[in-house]
């Protein structure tokens, strides 16, 4: 790059594609199978992460592809990238199957069962599979379910369709056979009179609709139609067994609405998501030790105490997120608390803060909870939540006009705020597998802002901060610094799972053009790509899920960090919050952290214009707690 305009670097971005950039991602994680470094099954589990990225991709993240670009080039790019990845994981699959006998682990087909054990089966299969599946006439193809998995039947003609509902287990344990297992496909075909009037010979098929609901401004009395609703998107993706009959495939195809290129002939099995049984089942010598999280001294013994002498930063899994539980559960059992608040987006099915919040409300305390019911693919989890929360008496508040991503527990205690605001999920699955930061404050600015945000979100108002940033504003927070770097002395690091913006990537190519130094560690897709821009994207044992903005600000960094995604989506229809780390030792911390992931050197992608270039087996973990 040569200077030019007094000094000013001549800088083009190459751009992508959302849809590309997250396909690359997924590629980067498939990579992850091969990892010299990784333990056999942990190898294996990113088949089954892959294989599910991939469905999500087609039921959700291809929807803008799939309505405004369908046929052009650029579709069938990505559709040509996305058949690639499907047929070297079924290349894998048959790797692994290989190494996984080194493990004592067999997939075994019917013909290799003794026959008492395929007499086993045969009854397992009368009794447990066959009530729970349909047997659907073909006419019915157009009103296919997604992600189950399906069987064509006929003789000559295709007669019959068999549904196989996806809460079916895949792969069956081998009684009596440690390390043996038989897919429940291969055990269908060989009974296939349990499930057709006569015998036939069975293909295998699955598909995926796109998963939007109708009314993305459905409140909660409105959801549950809402959902029903859901079940009839458009199909956009259709994987047939590589010896699928052709007459059979093209009429399922047109029923389907389908271009050719959206079908994928591939080696059966499909879905390979049910890997991760024998994942689960494996021997532990295979797997990752486990993780032994820290917790902070004297934190949990008085959370008020500690919190008014100082802040606490915490980075989890590392140091343990059950600590965040703790305090929630602290809040619910202090007498001298008088009220809760909580944002609550994906939080699973069992979850320690929902049942302190619960606790809180019996105990007399005012709790109150933003949950969010339009969270993708959670939204029935949550609305079972929000019928436990107001059983037990806590107020689940109106959904307001855009989603509530944000991450934000408010206590008050004696008239003083407590806040914890973090990176993630409230959620202890997330907790023990993402990378995320947590902030503990007592500092009162920060506990206003967060008490007027719930207060204006409660009242349907916009909410205007004084510290924190929500919505719009952390775009303007965001370009606003950026600006200041935008000098040859100035430095940036930014870190997310997603950066789309076009607003912020401009104010970034204007600060390169500038002489700025820019660091970006982003996860997952990335839509403006520099010539001599080091972009990082870290993919490891654990989920990189953390968002974190740091700038040199001549010397005095400024540091933020946030629940929201850098992409016009976050910014524009959520509320989200991005707040400062004000104190010198959390901030230090945090710019540790930042340092270690820029020099690592074994779960690195480069990416740039010309492609992606894997680091691994080097010194520098930057997984780990600085």
């Amino acid at each position: 790059m040569k200077p030019r305009n007094g000094g000013n670097l001549e800088i083009r971005g190459v751009y992508l594609s959302q849809e590309a950039s997250w396909l690359s991602f997924n590629r980067r994680v498939l990579l992850q199978s091969l990892r010299p470094d990784f333990p056999l099954l942990e190898r294996l589990r990113f088949l089954a992460i892959w294989a599910s990225n991939t469905d999500e991709f087609f039921a959700a993240r291809v929807s803008r592809a799939f309505l405004e670009e369908r046929g052009g080039s650029s579709y069938l790019a990505l559709l040509q990238e996305a058949l690639s990845q499907a047929q070297e994981a079924s290349r894998l699959y048959r790797e692994f199957l290989r190494e996984l006998t080194g493990l004592g682990i067999h997939v075994l087909e019917p013909a290799q069962l003794t026959k008492a054990e395929q007499q086993y089966f045969g009854a397992y299969l009368a009794e447990e599979v066959a009530p729970r599946t349909d047997l659907i006439p073909p006419e019915a193809i157009a009103d296919l379910s997604p992600r189950a998995l399906y069987f064509a039947a006929g003789d000559g003609l295709m007669h019959h369709l068999i549904r196989l509902p996806d809460s079916l287990p895949r792969l069956l344990p081998i009684p009596g056979r440690e390390g043996g297992y038989v897919r429940l496909g291969a055990l269908i075909r060989m009974r296939s009179d349990l499930f057709v009037p006569t015998k036939s010979q069975l293909f295998e098929f699955r598909l995926i609709r796109l998963a939007q609901l109708e009314r993305s401004r459905a409140d909660w009395d409105e959801l549950p139609e809402a959902l029903e609703a859901r079940l009839d998107g458009r199909v956009s993706h259709l994987e047939l067994e590589e010896d699928f009959p052709q007459l059979w495939a093209e009429s399922i195809r047109v029923a389907l609405g389908l271009e050719p290129e959206e079908v994928f002939r591939l080696l059966p099995p499909l879905d390979l998501r049910f890997v991760n049984t024998m994942v689960e089942g494996g021997p532990a010598s295979a797997r990752f030790a486990a993780n032994k999280p820290l917790r902070v001294k004297g934190f949990l013994a008085d959370p008020w105490g500690y919190l008014d002498r100082r802040d606490l930063v915490l980075y989890h899994p590392f140091e343990d997120y059950g600590q965040v539980e703790a305090f929630a559960l602290a809040a619910a059992q202090d007498p001298k608390v008088e009220a809760i608040r909580a944002t609550l987006y994906r939080i699973g099915q069992g979850n320690g803060i929902a049942e302190a919040l619960i606790q809180a409300a019996k105990a007399g305390k005012d709790v109150a909870v933003l949950l969010e019911g339009r969270a993708r693919f959670d939204e029935l989890i949550n609305l079972e939540w929000s019928l436990r929360f107001q059983g037990a008496g806590v107020r689940v508040l109106p959904l307001p006009s855009k989603k509530v991503h944000a991450k934000a527990l408010y206590v008050r205690r004696e008239g003083q705020g407590y806040v914890h605001l973090g990176t993630g999920n409230y959620n202890p699955l997330n907790g023990r597998f993402y990378t995320d930061l947590s902030l503990f404050t007592a500092e009162p600015r920060i506990g206003q802002d967060v008490a007027t945000f719930f207060g204006a979100l409660e009242r349907n108002h916009v909410p205007h901060l004084a510290v924190l940033r929500t919505a719009e504003g952390i775009r303007e927070a965001l370009c606003e610094a950026i600006e200041g770097e935008a000098h040859k002395k100035g430095e940036i690091i930014l870190k997310c799972n997603h950066l789309t913006d076009p607003t912020i990537l401009a104010a970034l190519e204007k600060a390169l053009h500038k002489g700025a130094r820019v660091h970006l560690i982003v996860r997952s897709t990335l839509t403006v790509l520099w010539p001599g821009v080091k972009v990082r994207s870290l993919v490891g044992r654990y989920l990189e899920h953390a968002r974190i903005a740091a700038f040199k600000n001549k010397g005095k960094w400024r540091v933020w960090a946030g629940s929201a995604d850098l992409m016009p989506r976050n910014l524009d229809h959520r509320y989200e919050l991005f707040f400062p780390i004000q104190s010198s030792r959390a901030k230090s911390k945090v710019l540790e952290l930042l340092r270690a992931q820029l020099n690592d050197d074994r779960n690195t992608f480069l990416l740039g214009p010309e492609g992606q270039e894997a680091l691994w087996g080097g010194k520098h973990d930057g997984q780990k707690l600085p």
